[in-house]
């Protein structure tokens, strides 16, 4: 395979400060550490994968096969400033509307949790996990009493003291997830709340993912955990009877990658996108799109169904 051409990259869309010339790695000792930020959930996420285009690593991975190229990987932190930000929704991400609705669903409201598989059932070969399985009922062998709503957790403690540092959820189970096939990439949510000049609240939101796929899968992960952070907010709003705003939403990821059987769809669709359409061109306003998502309910519930049957 030819070496790509350097992208020209939008500049004024780029939030990102780099000091290094375009497809140099970063000259660091090991991984490197790259930050990006963006209003919304869109621009963050294009600037996120700008950064880690230019100045990612090449590291392999578990699972490339034989002729893949190495990923594009780095740690990542990624500042979304205004979560509900239009536009919320980037058109380049690998899916379509049903299927980022599909996902809010999976993980804010549980609608594949009964594809989990039974632990202490070794022919049970259903999903591992589900966040939000992992999230609202968390399970521990040989506890008695109702599973861990960490969600509703954390919404009780921070009504009851704001500026907790404790207020977290968790995803790790360390009895099951080091010797799974298949363990969980999301690791916690932290949440604090601030206060406005105006007496209101704002919960701030920090999640960590061990492994993310920045071009397949981080967009879907930061619109629905903003979801959740949204759920968590109004759930302390209706604790304490105050206004409860979103704050920043930060996005840590110590693998941050792209794979290398990714490259040249990333290239033919992200990056040339980015030289051929401007960024309201490139995106979607949620508010535009409502509608069309929640249409999308009884076929999505109806998919799932079929999946619980096969």
């Amino acid at each position: 395979m030819g070496r790509a051409p350097v992208p020209r990259y939008p500049r004024q869309r780029v939030a990102t400060r780099c000091r290094h010339s375009l497809g140099r790695t970063l000259d660091v000792n090991g991984i490197p550490v790259l930050t990006a930020r963006g209003t919304g959930i869109a621009e963050a996420w294009e600037n996120s994968l700008i950064e880690l285009d230019r100045n990612g690593t090449v590291l392999k991975t578990q699972y490339d096969k034989a002729d893949d190229p190495a990923s594009k990987d780095a740690t990542m932190i990624v500042t979304i400033e205004d979560p509900l930000a239009e536009p919320m929704i980037h058109k380049d991400f690998p899916g379509g509307l049903e299927d980022l609705q599909e996902y809010v669903m999976e993980v804010v409201e549980g609608i594949k949790n009964h594809l989990v598989r039974d632990p202490d059932d070794p022919n049970d070969t259903r999903w591992e996990y589900t966040y939000n399985e992992r999230l609202f009922h968390y399970t521990v062998p040989g506890r008695t009493g109702p599973a861990f709503d960490q969600v509703d957790l954390i919404a009780d403690k921070l009504a009851r003291t704001p500026y907790t540092r404790r207020a977290q959820a968790i995803t790790w189970k360390v009895w099951e997830d080091n010797t799974c096939y298949d363990p969980a990439c999301l690791q916690s949510v932290w949440c604090r709340v601030t206060e406005d000049p105006d007496g209101a609240w704002r919960l701030n939101t920090n999640v960590r993912f061990r492994s993310n796929d920045a071009y397949k899968a981080a967009f879907m992960n930061m619109f629905a955990l903003v979801q959740l952070q949204r759920l968590i907010a109004e759930k302390i709003a209706a604790r304490t009877e105050r206004i409860v705003r979103l704050g920043r939403y930060v996005h840590m990821a110590d693998s941050y990658h792209i794979y290398g059987a990714y490259f040249p769809e990333f290239r033919a669709r992200f990056l040339k996108g980015l030289e051929r359409r401007t960024f309201e061109e490139r995106t979607f306003r949620y508010e535009d799109v409502r509608d069309i998502m929640e249409e999308a309910r009884p076929v999505i519930q109806e998919k799932v169904r079929r999946m619980s049957e096969a």
